[in-house]
């Protein structure tokens, strides 16, 4: 149960930081400004942050025109709620 609760602490941490680095991504690009990677965007995205960044993709509508983002957000979401779903019937199981 506490691995349980560190993977939920860690799930809940990612994907604000996901959501906050989209919001500063959008600032900096509106102002011109030193930008962060796209590959960090997307790193981001798939270590588990991709709730994080979907949410951040529409509420700054940024990045939503860029097919790669799309796909890996699709493909991310698919793959932790597979791993979630999973979890979830291990521990009830």
């Amino acid at each position: 149960m506490c691995l349980l609760k560190i993977l939920l602490a860690y799930f809940v941490l990612v994907n604000l930081i996901a959501l906050i680095l989209y919001g500063v991504d959008k600032v900096k690009a509106v102002r011109g400004s030193f930008r962060i990677p796209e590959k960090v965007l997307l790193e981001v995205m798939v270590a588990g942050g991709v709730f994080g960044a979907i949410l951040g993709m529409l509420l700054f509508r940024h990045k939503i025109r860029k097919p790669r983002f799309i796909i890996v957000a699709v493909i991310s979401s698919i793959l932790y709620l597979a791993i979630a779903a999973i979890i979830i019937y291990k521990t009830v199981a």
